[in-house]
């Protein structure tokens, strides 16, 4: 499939190919990207509940009540859940939160979330993604042009450095290089943005993975 091309002062220059493999798949899976964002969130999470045991609780373990007569049960220790004070049964401890996808699932995942981009017609092809001066107003008034208000933006192998700075202060911006790539960062933004390079990336990413 072909898309035009712009420059940052929505000019037009030229056009470009995508492959239809990876952006122009017509069905695109909700399943599989629910399982890529659960992966990565997951991945993520920090997993450092905790709660105190009996066995931690700072309590005195005398018995406080004899063993017989006393009408109630024959208890040894206050930090026993089942009194106030008393220790969490069965609580939470610090665990990791993560789990396995495939890589196939995950490089899918990312074609699919590709492609909805490019089917939701909110996929943006950049010639270039570089500032001679980190302007944020300069940034703010291209963005404009171009209609960006809440988009991702994947640049090549690296960020233009003057470009990551005047984007950093703009809100319901985020901008990545071509490693950085995921779905759940392509989803939760209206629309992507791609340079030329980046484009180049992709397709040697995801292609070479399918041709392996």
């Amino acid at each position: 499939m072909k898309i035009d091309v712009k420059t940052l002062a929505a000019k037009s220059a030229g056009a470009i190919d995508l492959d239809d493999a990876i952006f122009g798949i017509e069905e695109v899976r909700a399943d599989l990207l629910q399982r890529a964002v659960r992966w990565q969130l997951a991945k993520r999470q920090a997993g450092t509940h905790k709660t105190l045991g009996r066995s931690e609780i700072n309590r005195t373990k005398q018995k406080f009540g004899r063993q017989k007569g006393g009408g109630r049960a024959r208890h040894g220790a206050r930090s026993a859940p089942q009194f106030v004070g008393g220790g969490k049964a069965f609580g939470p401890t610090p665990r990791s939160h993560a789990h396995d996808l495939p890589k196939k699932v995950r490089a899918l995942a990312l074609k699919h979330a590709l492609s909805s981009k490019a089917g939701a017609k909110a996929l943006i092809v950049l010639d270039d993604a570089a500032l001679k001066e980190p302007k944020t107003k300069a940034l703010k008034d291209a963005f404009a042009s171009l209609g960006l208000t809440n988009a991702l933006i994947i640049d090549g192998e690296a960020v233009d450095a003057n470009f990551a700075r005047a984007a950093r202060n703009i809100p319901h911006i985020d901008v990545l290089p071509a490693q950085g790539l995921n779905v759940y960062d392509v989803l939760r933004r209206d629309q992507l943005v791609l340079t030329k390079a980046a484009v180049a990336k992709i397709h040697e990413r995801l292609s070479a993975r399918e041709a392996a």
